[in-house]
């Protein structure tokens, strides 16, 4: 971690939300960053558009900007400037790897998402070469992390799910409750930790790899176990996304049972949109409405898991007639939350569709690079034996259970509400 050069101004709670929300202004004052190109079909395309000049200076541009808002953060937060301005640009380089495989367009067809090769990239780089100083003092895994999840909160918007039908709300709720108590029951069965479990079972039940990250940063988890959860997700939700459209063709669902059957079961966003697609323009609907409304819970799971977190783990919880106090809840509350939640609320409800229009492009870009970096970091400061050993046998096991329950109650849930 970067050393502390002089008393910070800012907890880095606080500082994630006060850069987030600088982001968020900064653009809708209308100073808007270009988004580069990543996508490609061949190799000409690759130099004509991905590695055009000017689609280079407009990485360089957003790589200015990351740099910056770093400077300022680790400024708010009393650490050393030097490391940021070093390693930092390593770290955007490696990413800029990750999304340049990633905009692939056979890539694109599977829908493997840009944070896996983020976190391939960093986990074969960290485990071939010792990282020096000066790159271990730019791994800010958790502000990066965090900074995307407050942009995150931009995405949801309360009156587009509202819009779109009350069922997909109803099958959220339903769903997310009874798949994530489930796979909590089932880990902690299986003698898993209760943080690994928290982390697995948001990552089950809510939308993958947005709510392992929330979870974890609610929780202040360990970024090893996240990766592996992330890991789990990642790769399951290829196979689900290929055989589950089949598997609803062959069972005779109609299209709007299988697109929320679609959209509370794979985790990711892009994967159900994939799936939707397979199935027909009213699937893709349906399985998109379902999954926006299993994301919009998010903060309020995020806020419930630190308060319960907070609660049962704060030293005073081991004395059972002395709990902590609400101070010290606040004192312990993960701040980032706010960000999400006050993001999601200005977009929703005080900002113009048309202006919302006019920034989404630009945020939904800036909100990937951040979850991006925060992947090449986790990856690098990550041993690759450590995700996939015997000791990790278990939490595998949990997680495949608990997917395969999701699988069946939102079935059932799909066909009784959709039918």
């Amino acid at each position: 971690m970067p050393s502390i050069s002089k008393n910070p101004l800012l907890s880095e709670d606080w500082t994630v939300v006060v850069l987030g929300f600088a982001i968020l202004l900064i653009t809708l004052a209308g100073f808007v960053l270009p988004v580069p190109t990543f996508g490609w079909e061949s190799t000409s395309d690759l130099f004509e558009k991905v590695l055009s000049l000017k689609n280079l200076q407009i990485i360089l541009i957003q790589l200015i900007a990351v740099v910056v808002i770093a400077i300022a953060g680790a400024s708010l937060t009393g650490k050393e400037i030097k490391p940021f301005l070093i390693g930092l640009p390593v770290v955007y380089f490696l990413t800029i790897i990750a999304l340049i495989i990633a905009g692939n367009s056979g890539v694109k067809s599977i829908n493997l998402e840009a944070v896996i090769f983020s976190l391939a990239i960093g986990l074969v780089i960290g485990n071939l070469v010792k990282l020096p100083n000066w790159l271990k003092s730019a791994l800010s895994t958790e502000v990066f992390v965090k900074i995307g999840l407050v942009l995150l909160g931009t995405t949801i918007i309360f009156s587009d799910i509202l819009k779109a039908g009350s069922l997909g709300l109803i099958q959220a709720l339903i769903v997310v409750i009874s798949v994530w108590y489930f796979a909590f029951w089932v880990s902690k069965k299986l003698g898993i930790d209760e943080e690994l479990s928290l982390i697995i079972s948001s990552a089950v039940s809510i939308c993958g790899v947005s709510a392992a990250i929330a979870t974890a940063g609610a929780i202040k988890g360990d970024s090893k176990k996240l990766s592996y959860v992330i890991s789990l997700v990642l790769i399951v939700a290829v196979p689900m996304m290929i055989f589950q459209p089949y598997i609803a063709k062959w069972l005779g669902l109609s299209e709007e049972v299988t697109g929320a059957w679609l959209g509370g079961t794979i985790d990711t966003t892009g994967a159900v949109a994939a799936a939707g697609t397979l199935v027909g323009e009213t699937a893709l609907k349906i399985s998109t409405i379902v999954k926006f409304s299993q994301n919009v819970l998010l903060g309020v799971a995020a806020f419930a898991i630190s308060v319960y977190w907070t609660y049962t783990n704060h030293p005073l919880a081991k004395d059972k007639d002395t709990k902590p106090t609400a101070g010290i809840i606040w004192e312990r509350f993960p701040k980032f939350v706010i960000g999400f939640l006050a993001a999601s609320v200005l977009f929703s409800f005080f900002l113009t569709p048309e202006t919302v229009n006019n920034v989404k492009g630009s945020l939904k870009n800036l909100q990937g690079l951040w979850f991006a970096l925060a992947f090449t970091s986790i990856g690098l400061e990550t041993n690759f034996s450590d995700l996939f050993n015997a000791e990790n046998k278990k939490p595998l096991y949990a997680f495949l259970i608990a997917q395969i329950f999701n699988i069946f109650i939102t079935l059932a849930v799909s066909y009784f509400l959709f039918r």
